[in-house]
């Protein structure tokens, strides 16, 4: 009775907020009773989960801590690292053409509105596909549908080497972007099959991270790569080639790597398979129990479409300076190739930086739609400081670091909402949905960019149009439905 007393107490003061280490050391020993072991399990469960103000709560079935903390850490080193490289890989490809922009447009004659149109073209083709692919990674097999993704847009990028005609220009990208089509959403819900609700955000965050270090680690290689010439062959060239090659090595890698569901996974221990796989269920049911959407009463519910046209402002705005900015650096400060993509970079290190914090502060509290509205505004209002004091190459640079730490910040927060209250294929599809319209804004911003730097001979109307997409973003985040949210944990 003594001992169930004192763990009664202990399991006060964790719900007054304080540390667990000493407490659980006490309960841990031989003198120990089952229902004092039981209090600590329970009190850290709602310690964790009643941080967030916004949340109700209804009193969860339990599993073994031990066995919950052995698999959650399992199935994040052995999942996200992989995945972390294979946006690595895939934004490198994407993005590689900002870099040879610098170099091509030179050799082939190519105007700023050709190069304009053939950066975003790319994401004509990435809208065609990007639903069907999401709906076959929740039917069939994701590990393989992201195989054939990867396998084709890295022959593809190899093409990309060889054009000498902006038509060849268009065509080339515009089926990289076909082939491409598909893998972010793909992934976005093959973590929802591995990851529970509450580590979701940590999740995105950690594989989102390869968007920004890609160009961390992008910017300096293609810089290096565009002052080479082998073989007859210009660096922007070579680009191509060396950037393409590492898609169709780990696409093929891929379909023997990842596996596709919980029940299927021989690395994990058959306790750990069952507690993810219950943890997965109750979830499911939870959602069912609200509401069940099919996928084309998902298609078209509010915060769907709310979530979709906020995506599509926040990229247009990305987009439009990711492929712009070398552009932009390389006027301003005449420095080298290699070292206006060194400072192109620095955006891309501090979104990093700034995103897994958002992540994990997301995760901590519960609450997605501040955490993503917000980070969008600032990027929006410190793009118009870039604007006006943008004569000034130190001080645009500390703009535009500070633009991209806000932009990366809101994804890891944005993209925990529709699998929140979407199950299976709605989720599928409308992940699919908010991804490939959204992307359309990858074609937009660069668009509108070319036209207006050959319109104006200036960056500042096209930036200021930017400004316009980060500002509306947020504001189309916060007008997503708020308010309380029951919460069904068990």
């Amino acid at each position: 009775m003594g001992t169930t007393s004192a763990a009664s107490r202990d399991f006060l003061e964790l719900l007054s907020g304080r540390r667990i280490g000493t407490i659980s050391r006490r309960l841990s020993g031989d003198s120990a009773s089952l229902v004092g072991k039981d209090l600590l399990v329970s009190a850290v469960n709602l310690q964790a989960i009643a941080a967030s103000p916004e949340i109700e709560v209804h009193m969860p079935v339990t599993p073994d801590i031990v066995v919950a903390e052995r698999a959650r850490s399992r199935i994040a080193w052995r999942l996200l690292p992989f995945l972390f490289l294979l946006y690595v890989i895939a934004f490198l490809d994407r993005m590689n053409i900002s870099a040879a922009a610098l170099q091509m447009p030179g050799d082939l004659g190519f105007s700023d509105r050709v190069v304009g149109l053939g950066a975003g073209i790319f994401f004509l083709g990435y809208f065609l596909l990007g639903i069907p692919g999401a709906l076959v990674a929740e039917q069939w097999s994701a590990s393989r549908w992201i195989a054939r993704i990867m396998i084709s847009w890295g022959i593809l990028t190899v093409l990309m080497a060889f054009i000498r005609t902006a038509w060849q220009f268009y065509l080339v990208r515009f089926l990289v972007g076909t082939a491409e089509a598909g893998f972010f959403p793909i992934v976005i819900v093959y973590l929802s099959h591995w990851f529970p609700n509450q580590d979701r955000a940590k999740a995105v965050a950690r594989f989102y991270a390869a968007n920004p270090l890609s160009f961390v680690i992008g910017s300096p290689l293609a810089g290096y790569l565009l002052g080479i010439s082998w073989l007859s062959l210009r660096g922007w060239r070579w680009l191509f080639i060396l950037e393409g090659i590492p898609a169709v090595v780990f696409g093929a890698i891929t379909a023997f790597y990842l596996t596709d569901w919980p029940r299927e996974a021989s690395w994990l221990r058959s306790e750990e398979r069952d507690w993810i796989t219950e943890q997965l269920s109750r979830e499911k049911q939870a959602k069912q129990q609200l509401r069940s959407y099919t996928v084309w009463q998902a298609l078209g519910y509010r915060d769907v479409l709310l979530l979709t046209f906020a995506y599509f402002f926040a990229l247009t705005g990305n987009y439009g300076i990711a492929f712009w900015l070398p552009t932009i650096l390389k006027r301003l400060s005449s420095q080298s190739n290699l070292r206006v993509t060194l400072l192109a970079a620095l955006p891309y290190l501090a979104g990093f930086l700034v995103q897994q914090f958002n992540g994990w502060h997301s995760d901590r509290t519960g609450e997605r739609r501040w955490h993503a509205a917000l980070p969008l505004l600032l990027s929006g209002v410190t793009l118009s400081l870039a604007v006006v004091w943008g004569s000034n190459i130190v001080l645009s640079v500390m703009l535009f670091t500070v633009v991209g730490a806000c932009y990366f910040a809101f994804h890891p927060a944005f993209w925990t909402v529709p699998s929140a209250f979407l199950g299976e294929s709605a989720a599928a599809a409308s992940i699919g949905l908010i991804n490939s319209v959204g992307n359309l804004g990858g074609f937009v911003g660069p668009l509108i960019m070319g036209y207006l730097v050959t319109r104006t001979h200036s960056f500042n109307a096209g930036l200021s149009y930017l400004v316009g997409s980060l500002c509306l973003s947020g504001l189309l985040m916060l007008a997503i439905g708020g308010g309380r949210r029951r919460v069904v944990l068990g």
